[in-house]
């Protein structure tokens, strides 16, 4: 059973025992205090993320074969 969890559903954010309207269209660089959620990653990043969506962030990867890491 998880303590604490951040998630996305329904265009809501959730975190632990509270939700608000997500600000962001697909999650991506969702704000959280001062870090920014990382939908793939499903991890806090400490700079706004440079790719647009997902499907851009995956094309790097894939082109550049380099991988995402956390920050």
């Amino acid at each position: 059973m998880a303590i604490w969890q951040f998630s996305l559903v329904n265009n809501e954010v959730r975190h632990g025992n509270k939700k608000r309207r997500q600000l962001t269209r697909h999650g991506c660089n969702e704000p959280f205090k001062d870090r920014y959620w990382c939908p793939k990653q499903k991890w806090f990043m400490k700079e706004a993320c440079p790719f647009i969506n997902q499907r851009e962030c995956n094309n790097f990867e894939r082109m550049s074969g380099e991988r995402i890491a956390r920050m």
